[in-house]
């Protein structure tokens, strides 16, 4: 198989992928240029994955911690930004909770079959 062969069949035939797509990943800077940086899309995601939990626990005051901390845009540690939740990512129940959360959503596409 041919590199790109996953691309080419979630397009269908709406988009023609030329040979030279076999480089297209020389043209994604940071796959060189900055280690680890699948890091931050693991830890984005179970950071929201651990907010919606304790959304579903306590609700009520919520949406304003919610909304301090994005205000604070990069202003503070993740340390810092998550206090107000109780959540801290040095911890391993703050990974459970976001990959409980990833668990549960699988069992319930189980249960639809």
């Amino acid at each position: 198989m041919t590199f790109g062969w996953k691309h080419k069949k979630s397009l269908g035939p709406y988009v023609e992928l030329s040979g030279n797509y076999a480089y297209y990943w020389s043209y994604i800077s940071h796959f060189f240029h900055v280690p680890f940086y699948v890091y931050a899309y693991a830890f984005g995601n179970c950071l929201v994955n651990s907010l919606y939990m304790r959304f579903q626990e306590a609700p009520n005051g919520f949406q304003d911690k919610y909304i301090s901390m994005l205000s604070a845009g990069g202003t503070l540690h993740h340390k810092d930004l998550l206090k107000p939740f109780n959540l801290d990512a040095t911890e391993s129940n703050f990974w459970d909770q976001g990959l409980n959360l990833v668990s549960t959503m699988i069992d319930e596409l189980e249960d639809l079959s």
